[in-house]
């Protein structure tokens, strides 16, 4: 099992530039991720989340992470995301 801090630090060592929230959903096997990288532009969705799942790999193929629902963002399109106060 991993925590939130090991899964947010296993993604920056990839994108070192990336804004990472994680939350758990389940005790530390299931995660909702929205992860925000310059890395991301130009790439499909697809190659975005195959960088992140990547990052990923040895605790996905051990189990210890179970499940992951992954948003993937570039900056601009974070920054389309988020409401202005």
């Amino acid at each position: 099992m991993v925590n939130s801090s090991q899964v947010e630090a296993m993604i920056k060592a990839v994108l070192p530039d990336a804004e990472v929230q994680i939350k758990d959903l389940r005790g530390g096997d299931h995660y909702d991720a929205i992860v925000v990288s310059s890395a991301f532009e130009g790439k499909s969705r697809v190659q975005q989340h195959q960088i992140v799942y990547g990052s990923l790999k040895q605790a996905m193929q051990s189990e210890a992470i179970h499940a992951l629902a992954l948003k993937t963002y570039t900056p601009q399109e974070w920054k389309s995301q988020t409401p202005v106060a």
